[in-house]
């Protein structure tokens, strides 16, 4: 059995970001939601009502880098663009699909329900999506993927959405995959109420996930038996 901890102290490029001693971040035990067989090939776990409360927001609005400044949702992969394979596993398991983009809109426009743009300029990161998407989200929940995760988890909102009010921890807002060696923060649930933070974090110059995460009571849901749908593919081949 291992633990995962977020330090109390995060070194970034931009800033510092420290924990507040009142927003303890709360790592719950990785055991309560290990399953000992690889369900993600089965999206029925149960969670219908939570489901119709949920908005899926896919991430897609980055520059690219790593790929040479494309559109990196665009990137062919067995004959479909990788953000279409991330829309057809996530669609069954949310009420509603958003993409957060910055271009190429009337594509993505034909895999989800709605689409949006970042309001800051210069692609400044999945936060900036989130943000952009806030004004249009209902219901209770988010649940947010990147573009570049083919084979996400047909499950993957369901047992993050069931780590949300657990009896193990009833109080946690963000719960996030651990692939069994590292976090994957950007395939995440939350309350919708914590993304009123989301603006103060971004106007202060902060941009890393796990920092804004670092200001709400968290919990890692273990996936390590899935670990290979967390590949990612965004580098150039």
């Amino acid at each position: 059995m291992f633990a995962a901890h977020l330090p109390a102290k995060i070194q970034t490029s931009r800033s510092i970001c420290l924990l507040a001693t009142n927003a303890t971040v709360v790592i719950s035990r990785l055991s309560h939601s290990r399953r000992r067989r690889d369900t993600s090939g089965d999206p029925n776990n149960g969670f219908m009502s939570a489901r119709a409360d949920t908005t899926g927001l896919i991430l897609a609005g980055g520059a690219g880098l790593r790929v040479g400044g494309r559109d990196k949702g665009l990137l062919d992969w067995r004959g479909q663009t990788l953000a279409a394979h991330v829309a057809a596993r996530l669609r069954p398991q949310v009420g509603r699909l958003l993409i957060s983009c910055n271009r190429n809109r009337d594509y993505y426009a034909t895999l989800a329900d709605g689409t949006v743009a970042d309001s800051r300029r210069d692609f400044q990161g999945p936060l900036a999506g989130i943000e952009a998407a806030t004004p249009g989200l209902g219901g209770r929940f988010l649940v947010i993927a990147p573009c570049d995760t083919p084979l996400l988890p047909l499950d993957l909102a369901a047992r993050l959405l069931a780590a949300l009010g657990s009896p193990e921890d009833p109080a946690a807002e963000i719960s996030y995959a651990h692939d069994g060696e590292r976090e994957q923060y950007l395939c995440a649930a939350m309350h919708l109420e914590v993304l009123r933070t989301l603006p103060h974090f971004l106007n202060e110059g902060q941009r890393a996930v796990r920092c804004w995460y670092a200001q709400h009571r968290c919990v890692p849901v273990d996936f390590s038996t899935q670990a290979h749908c967390f590949t990612n593919l965004n580098r150039m081949e």
